[in-house]
């Protein structure tokens, strides 16, 4: 497949000798108008790659953070057509950030892998993480969305010893998330000496890009995992934020409160002393 924004994204960022900022929100959340301003605003605080959720009704990988996320978008009427409209609306103003939408199957397979795939690709659309597809399903759905010129990006865990991670690599593409901590989202702190180890023994067996999440709430924890990941994530703690201050300052106030929450966590990245793989 041809090279996309993610590619290009990380390649500079490896230039920079910095590792990437790589945000989440969920499509929807808490509306349609607000998440679309969160996303326009995130590259100018920091975002160096966007994920946005795709609202679903059984999220069994994510702690409650995301989980209400998704029912608040979905009473919202949040809907697969509205989550690549957001994305359309996006690109609108911004051709070059990568997007990546995040979630599970069902979603895509009730809209339809084909139609999905070439609507997604039509709205500016980079990658895909479904957290519930195993590398044995890849007829399912990764091998038509790379023929489809989408990266397919996989998830390791701190579980995926070195027999399997070869199995999981494979057809992998983008960047490799690693999930720092054995659990849910937003359920605990990760360890960065732990993460540091974990991503230079998935180094070891690709040269894709590895991007860690799972956990990261503030600067300082940002800084020690950038210190030796590619891209540091950060999801929950942006969810948390985005709620309480839309209850509390509407629209406005929560898209500032999430921008100065990146903004701050950027400068953590951005300040991270890079330690090569071992």
């Amino acid at each position: 497949m041809s090279t996309t924004r993610i590619d290009r994204r990380f390649a500079a960022l490896k230039d920079e000798g910095r590792a990437a900022l790589v945000t989440f929100t969920m499509a929807g959340d808490p509306d349609y108008a607000t998440s679309l301003a969160v996303a326009k605003a995130l590259p100018k605080a920091g975002a160096d790659v966007i994920e946005l959720g795709m609202p679903f009704t059984d999220p069994m990988a994510d702690g409650p953070a995301i989980q209400a996320a998704g029912v608040r978008a979905l009473r919202g009427g949040q809907t697969m057509i509205k989550t690549l409209e957001l994305v359309r609306e996006f690109r609108k103003d911004d051709d070059a950030t990568p997007i990546v939408l995040m979630g599970y199957y069902n979603p895509i397979y009730i809209y339809g892998v084909d139609r999905f795939l070439v609507d997604a690709k039509a709205a500016g659309v980079d990658g895909l993480i479904v957290v519930d597809l195993p590398p044995e399903e890849d007829e399912e759905l990764c091998l038509p969305a790379l023929k489809a010129g989408l990266n397919f990006i996989r998830l390791a865990t701190p579980t995926t010893d070195d027999k399997r991670l070869p199995a999981v690599l494979n057809n992998t593409s983008g960047f490799v998330y690693y999930v720092s901590i054995t659990g849910i989202t937003g359920s605990a702190a990760p360890d960065a000496g732990k993460v540091g180890a974990a991503v230079a023994r998935i180094k070891r067996h690709t040269k894709l890009p590895v991007a860690v999440g799972f956990g990261v709430r503030s600067a300082e924890q940002a800084r020690g995992i950038a210190a030796g990941a590619d891209g540091v994530v950060v999801g929950s703690a942006l969810v948390d934020t985005m709620h309480r201050c839309f209850e509390s300052q509407g629209k406005e106030g929560a898209v500032k409160a999430v921008t100065d929450m990146v903004s701050a966590i950027a400068e953590g990245v951005r300040s991270a002393r890079q330690v090569p793989a071992e």
